[in-house]
């Protein structure tokens, strides 16, 4: 087969990738650039792109003069509780789905699919009520239960298929060495399965860390997540745009630095499962 030339392939493919990367990357590097411009040059000249303008004067202000680390933390507690949450009972979940022949399996599992179909804003009411007689409202166990209730369901649907893939012979194998079930499940299925239980993992946390609509009906008093953080950093009459974009930066930062962390290990855990037997 002929290879395109250098032209065609910058052509066709090297420049819409880079216009696509462009249009993505577009709107976090203008936020960046407003969160380190100070707020005097920002309503006098806009934000500015040169360095020799740069500040980190709305970052400080943010950290000092601003709640946002203690809101920083609530939602780190909330979306940790939602990964351990969310995985302890899909991980058990997907096993139960794709090892066990039961009456209305199919049917349950066509029920976690079509959880998802449905607004969140439906679930708020009765998670509303629901948790103010049980006394757990505006609590970080209360917008855990609530984050795991959008999260599990996605989870376990994505995870029977990792378990599912893994032959039922392995199980059978260790158990016939001594294992009992749960064992085999923790010592056999649940290495190989890793990759899927990371990226789940991370699903998790990333939705749990973004969610703002039970952190503001929910929460939003004692417990204040990011997102909610955020939102009051927006004025009656102005609104602090170099602050605001400070704010978002680093609340983007955990989420990022997380994938950032394990996507190697990611990538090599899916590499080695392709080679072990």
């Amino acid at each position: 087969m002929n290879k395109p030339s250098t032209a065609r392939r910058i052509l066709t493919t090297d420049l819409p990738v880079l216009l696509i990367v462009i249009f993505a990357m577009a709107p976090f590097a203008w936020m960046v650039l407003t969160s380190l411009t100070p707020t005097a040059a920002l309503n006098a000249t806009g934000v500015s792109v040169s360095p020799a303008g740069w500040s980190l004067d709305n970052y400080v202000r943010l950290l000092q003069q601003t709640s946002f680390l203690g809101n920083m933390m609530d939602s780190l507690i909330i979306a940790g509780g939602t990964v351990i949450l969310g995985l302890a009972v899909a991980v058990t979940a997907a096993y139960a789905f794709s090892r066990f022949r039961f009456a209305g399996r199919k049917l349950l599992m066509l029920q976690f699919l079509l959880i998802n179909m449905f607004p969140v804003v439906l679930l708020i009411l009765p998670l509303f009520v629901l948790m103010k007689n049980v006394g757990i409202l505006d609590t970080h166990f209360g917008l855990i239960l609530a984050n795991a209730t959008v999260a599990i369901p996605f989870a376990v649907w994505m995870l029977t298929s990792y378990v599912g893939a893994i032959p039922k012979s392995l199980d059978e194998a260790a158990m016939i060495d001594g294992c009992s079930r749960l064992t085999a499940l923790r010592r056999v299925v649940l290495p190989l399965t890793m990759p899927g239980i990371i990226s789940t993992g991370i699903y998790i946390f990333i939705t749990a860390w973004n969610e703002y609509l039970y952190a503001l009906t929910l929460g939003g008093r004692n417990v204040r997540p990011v997102t909610v953080a955020i939102q009051t950093l927006i004025g009656e009459y102005q609104i602090e745009w170099g602050l605001l974009a400070a704010g978002a930066v680093v609340g983007a930062m955990p989420a990022t630095i997380l994938f950032l962390l394990v996507q190697r290990r990611l990538i090599g855990g899916l590499t080695q499962g392709a080679v072990k037997g």
